[in-house]
């Protein structure tokens, strides 16, 4: 019976580690267990089992304890893992690390069984409810804990905004959270779902026949086409065969609107897997999907990493999304670990967007898959009128020009919303001073500083550094300081001014840090109220706000003559998916793209043959310069204090590597952005129009440049199938 145990340990090393494993047990592959690790201790997890090992038994040590009396991870999560660890080339150790909520990193017990819920404490059942003030929300939740604990779950769909009020409640120790079974507070009557159009029944008709299989699927249907309610379909099925599925979107600020209809559908089996919960919920909601309480687990990027022992059906909303790739540490692709993990299950997976990436129109064109398309919006909303402002000889109040604001007036007389997208937050982009032309710019990374007049601060939006607002110009003195440009904050202001009896709602990440805060903002707006909405791309996608019917699009001209060979396609994407936002429901949308640059060769196919055309423009281009999808990258960067170091160990790895047949190692250069938070910063380029002669080098490779003695001077990293080339 083999005695060693092969664990990996959370460390930057290429590497298992060996242990004797304790006398009387064997755990499983995928059980975590407690090793000694240099003069400490580490939470590690078991990869295998061995008869013997390269370092003498003698020097073993064994195994401090083990935490799981099962595996936690499934044999098949475990696998992709292992594999994910080698196409990107990163410690196996560190990506497991990256797969547990932080929670289960730490040698503690797991949470109890069952669903967490609110309920009076001693104190509170001796409690009368007319101690609290009459028609507050605490009052309100106090008093239906007085009939009994309520889930978490049960307390989201009837009290959303009940986690202030038992807050407040549990100061005065009247409350406490408890672990209860599931029960008919949570197991709430479902709503039930509209009727689906032709096409979306279709859609869900087709991909239901391949839930026995691997198939991946292209949900390709135009904004406000009704790609949830195929979703939900898919899950129902998907649920009555007593299975189980996973659903990804890409950003947090999607989550609460989503999971309130999967609940509304769904109720308590649907649990939320994001970085915006507090650890113990994570972990909660991870032990819930691999205990087989949680039948749905709706998350963003690592939700991919929940172990579903019956998992029937993998989703991803707005494929497209940049927001899937990790751009740090263990950088891997949501979306591409999607697809591996329904190819090991054999499950469909459906890819979703009105706007696919280009890597996902090459594939059906190859393919390899199906592509079913929503063409119409759904029940009367018709598309939105896209037009062009020409910007040019036109004198812009605040950046917005007299038609812009002509179509504003008009649609609140209307009764109508209107959004003002700006892709830039804060107050101005720059900070200028007008005697001198000398302007408050980051040390660390050598790019102007972003002004945040309401918080009075400076703020790198590279690396984040933030300073006091100066009174006077660094240079010269003076004090003639002018902010430059517009972001967030000052269209807000503008707005303001401009629309005095107007309610302003900005969306961006200043003013949805708080837990809650983007609901609460959505909320500020009734369904028939006049409006404006400023905001970031956090309004780009996923929204319904059945009252907005106009979109003007401001800053297009900056993503227009950008060095990444991937904007194009990201510009597209996003005017067509803040398009979407206008005219969802009933009454009609327009949206105005106001541009210096009218006669842009991209904006006119956008406008005249959509994105479709765009996308064929786009990857005819890609495939004569041999661009992905048609090639596949590696980025190989490096980092250091000195600019010299960082050229000095990426030319040792392009001399080190030599020749591969198939394989482009591009001459080494300066990054983009070549000082970011004060490290010099460089890259090389590794081409191949065939994966697997890339992925054949790479081992060999990383273990040469990590031999390197230049390698020790740097912080170096390689990343697989890159998105973000800066």
């Amino acid at each position: 019976m083999p005695e060693i145990l092969r664990v990996a340990v959370p460390v930057p090393l290429p590497q298992l580690f060996d242990y004797l494993a304790p006398r009387g047990t064997m755990p499983a592959p995928g059980c975590r267990v407690v090793v000694p690790f240099g003069p400490g201790r580490q939470v590690g997890v078991v990869v295998g089992s061995a008869a013997d090992s390269e370092v003498p038994r003698s020097k073993l040590k064994p195994i401090g304890a083990v935490l799981d009396a099962e595996p936690l991870l499934t044999q098949e999560l475990l696998a992709t893992l292992q594999w994910a660890s080698r196409y990107y080339q990163h410690p196996l150790g560190a990506v497991l690390e990256t797969a547990l909520p932080v929670g289960m990193r730490q040698p503690k017990p797991l949470p109890l069984e069952g669903y967490r819920a609110l309920a009076l404490s001693a104190d509170g059942r001796g409690t009368s409810a007319d101690t609290l003030r009459r028609g507050t929300r605490i009052r309100e939740l106090f008093e239906r804990l007085a009939a009994g604990p309520l889930t978490y779950a049960a307390l989201d769909l009837a009290l959303p905004r009940w986690r202030d009020s038992a807050s407040a409640l549990r100061q005065r120790g009247l409350v406490e959270t408890v672990a209860v079974a599931a029960s008919a507070d949570v197991a709430a009557a479902p709503v039930a779902p509209p009727p689906l159009n032709a096409a979306q029944s279709e859609a869900v008709t087709r991909v239901a026949a391949s839930l026995d299989r691997f198939q991946p699927w292209l949900l390709e249907g135009v904004t406000g086409s009704g790609k949830t309610e195929v979703y939900l379909g898919l899950i129902d099925q998907v649920l009555a065969q007593g299975r189980q599925a996973l659903m990804l979107v890409p950003e947090i600020g999607l989550t609460p609107q989503t999971l309130r209809r999967f609940r509304d559908r769904f109720g308590h089996r649907v649990h939320a897997l994001h970085s915006g919960l507090a650890e113990a919920e994570r972990t909660r909601a991870w032990l819930a999907a691999a205990r087989g309480q949680a039948a749905v687990i709706l998350g963003t990027r690592s939700a991919i990493f929940a172990p579903m022992p019956k998992l029937g059906l993998i989703a991803v909303d707005e494929e497209h999304d940049a927001s899937y790739k990790q751009q740090d540490g263990f950088r891997y692709s949501a979306r591409d670990l999607a697809l591996v993990r329904a190819r090991a299950l054999g499950v469909p997976v459906v890819l979703g967007s009105a706007t696919p990436s280009l890597e996902s129109l090459a594939n059906v064109a190859a393919g390899r898959y199906e592509r079913v398309e929503l063409p119409q919006r759904a029940g009367s909303a018709r598309p939105p009128q896209l037009r062009i402002v020409d910007a040019r000889r036109t004198r812009l109040d605040h950046g917005l020009g007299p038609e812009l604001l002509s179509a504003v007036r008009d649609t609140l007389a209307r009764g109508e919303q209107a959004l003002i997208f700006r892709n830039r937050r804060g107050y101005a982009p720059v900070l200028l001073c007008h005697d001198c032309g000398w302007h408050a710019d980051c040390e660390r990374c050598a790019k102007p500083m972003t002004l945040h007049r309401q918080r009075g601060r400076l703020v790198c939006h590279h690396c984040e550094a933030e300073r006091r607002v100066p009174v006077q110009c660094g240079d010269c003195g003076s004090a003639q300081l002018m902010p430059q440009g517009q972001g967030t904050e000052r269209l807000e202001e503008a707005l303001s001014d401009l629309f005095p009896e107007t309610p302003i709602v900005r969306i961006d990440r200043e003013t949805t840090r708080r837990r809650g805060a983007l609901e609460a903002l959505l909320d500020r707006l009734g369904p028939h109220q006049p409006g404006i909405y400023v905001g970031t791309q956090m309004l780009a996608k996923g929204h319904d706000l059945p009252n907005l019917t106009l979109v003007v699009i401001l800053g297009v001209d900056e993503g227009l003559h950008s060095i990444d060979f991937r904007a194009s396609e990201r510009l597209g994407q996003l005017i067509v998916q803040v398009a979407g936002r206008a005219g969802r429901a009933a009454k009609p949308g327009t949206v105005l793209l106001q541009t210096h640059q009218p006669d842009n060769a991209l904006l006119g196919v956008l406008l005249c043959g959509g994105y479709r055309a765009l996308a064929q423009n786009l990857l005819e281009e890609r495939r004569a310069a041999d661009w992905p999808p048609y090639a596949h990258l590696a980025l190989l960067r490096a980092e250091a204090k000195d600019p010299l170091a960082t050229q000095e160990f990426l030319a040792a790895c392009h001399a080190a590597a030599g020749q591969v047949d198939g394989v482009d190692l591009h001459n080494p250069i300066p990054a983009p952005m070549p000082l970011r938070a004060g490290f010099a910063r460089s890259q090389m380029t590794l081409s191949a129009t065939d994966r697997s002669k890339l992925q054949a080098a790479l081992p060999a490779w990383m273990e040469l440049w990590r031999q390197l003695p230049s390698a020790r001077r740097v912080r170096w990293s390689l990343d697989v199938d890159p998105t973000d080339l800066y």
